[in-house]
C-alpha cells in the first residue's frame, strides 16, 4: 500500500488506517534488519538529509535506514544552500528533485518543509521543526505497541512545556484512541489554537493538567523532554526555575501505574527534568525507542519512495 500523500510532513496529513500502515511494515522489517535480512528494496535511490540544526539520532538513522533499502544518502548544511537566504525553497525544491528520490529536512520554521514539500516533486520527509516532529511521535508509539501491546486505551502524560514532540502527540490523539495529558506550568501550554485545529480535525481525548500528581495517576505513558529547546536558550534560567517541580523523580513515576513506561525523545539533561534513577530505571524504554526512529522512518522512506516496479 502506497500512501495518499507523497510527503511525510505531519501525522494528520494521513489516516488512521496509513499510519497503521507504517507501522506493521515497520514490524515486519525490524526483525529483518536486525538479522541482516531485510530485502533491498531501493537500490541506487538518493535520500537528501538537509539540516539545519546539530543530530544524533535523526541524521543516523535516517542514512541508515536508506542505506538498509539499499540506497545512498546526502548530508547537506545551511552552508551548502541557504534555503531562503541564498535560495528560494521553490529553486531548492526543484533542483534537488533532479538530483535524488527523496529528501529528509531537520529545521526551524514549520513553513521551510511545507514549502519545499510543494515545490519539490520528490517525497519530502519533516524530520524535526520547532512546530512539530512527527517520525519521533510514530516512532515512540511503535515504541508503546511493542511494550504494552497497543496504544489504544492508554493515558499518555507528557511532563514538560507544548513543544514541538508535544503537539505531535497532540495531533497523534486525533488518529489513535489514547487520552493525552500535557502536564506544565500555565505559561507553557500548547496554544488554543492548535488544540482547536486537532478536535476539527479527527477529534482527541486530550486535558492540561497543571498538577503532576494529578497528571501521572494511573498513566500508562511518562513522558519527558528537555524544557528549553534549540533556540530557547536566553529563556533557560527562567524555565528551569518554572519546571522545577515537574523532574521526574522515583516519587513522580510512583504515582504512574506499576507497568508505565518512561520515554524521553533525548538528548536528556539528567537531574533536570529527569533523574539518574528514572532515566536508568525498570519503567525506561529510551533506548528502545531511539533504535525505533530507524525502523519507522525506514518504513515511511520504503512507502514513500518508489521502487523500480512502481516507476
Amino acid at each position: 500500500m502506497k500512501l495518499s500523500k507523497k510527503d511525510f510532513v505531519s501525522i494528520r496529513d494521513f489516516s488512521r488506517e496509513e499510519l497503521l500502515t507504517i507501522l506493521e511494515l515497520c514490524g515486519k522489517q525490524k526483525p529483518l534488519a536486525k538479522s541482516f535480512k531485510l530485502e533491498k528494496t531501493h537500490p541506487g535511490r538518493i535520500l537528501a538529509c538537509i539540516f539545519h540544526k546539530p543530530s544524533l539520532r535523526t541524521r543516523i538513522s535516517f542514512e541508515v535506514a536508506i542505506t538498509q533499502l539499499g540506497g545512498q544518502s546526502l548530508y547537506l548544511t545551511d552552508k551548502e544552500i541557504g534555503i531562503g537566504s541564498r535560495e528560494a525553497p521553490k529553486d531548492v525544491g526543484e533542483v534537488l528533485s533532479r538530483y535524488v528520490d527523496a529528501i529528509e529536512i531537520r529545521t526551524f520554521d514549520q513553513k521551510m518543509v511545507t514549502d519545499l514539500a510543494e515545490f519539490a516533486s520528490v517525497p519530502v520527509v519533516n524530520g524535526l521543526t520547532d512546530l512539530l516532529h512527527p517520525c519521533q511521535v510514530l516512532g515512540d508509539i511503535f515504541t508503546i505497541r511493542e511494550k504494552l501491546g497497543e496504544i489504544d486505551g492508554k493515558k499518555v502524560v507528557f511532563v514538560g512545556d507544548g513543544n514541538n514532540v508535544s503537539r505531535s502527540w497532540l495531533n497523534a490523539s486525533t488518529r489513535f484512541d489514547f487520552k493525552f495529558v500535557l502536564c506544565s506550568p500555565s505559561g507553557y501550554r500548547i496554544s488554543e489554537s492548535f488544540i482547536e485545529e486537532a478536535e476539527n480535525d479527527g477529534g482527541c481525548d486530550f486535558e492540561w493538567i497543571e498538577d503532576p500528581e494529578e497528571a501521572l495517576r494511573d498513566a500508562d505513558v511518562v513522558y519527558a523532554d528537555v524544557w528549553a529547546s534549540m533556540g530557547q536558550e536566553d529563556e533557560e534560567k527562567e524555565r528551569i526555575e518554572r519546571f522545577k517541580p515537574y523532574s521526574v523523580d522515583d516519587e513522580m513515576i510512583s504515582l504512574a501505574s506499576e507497568s508505565a513506561l518512561f520515554m524521553h525523545c533525548l538528548p536528556a539533561h539528567r537531574g533536570l527534568e529527569v533523574t539518574d534513577s528514572v532515566i536508568d530505571g525498570k519503567h525506561s524504554v529510551v533506548y528502545d525507542q531511539a533504535e525505533n526512529r530507524l525502523h519507522v522512518q525506514r518504513a515511511i522512506l520504503a512507502l514513500l519512495i518508489p521502487t523500480e516496479s512502481e516507476l
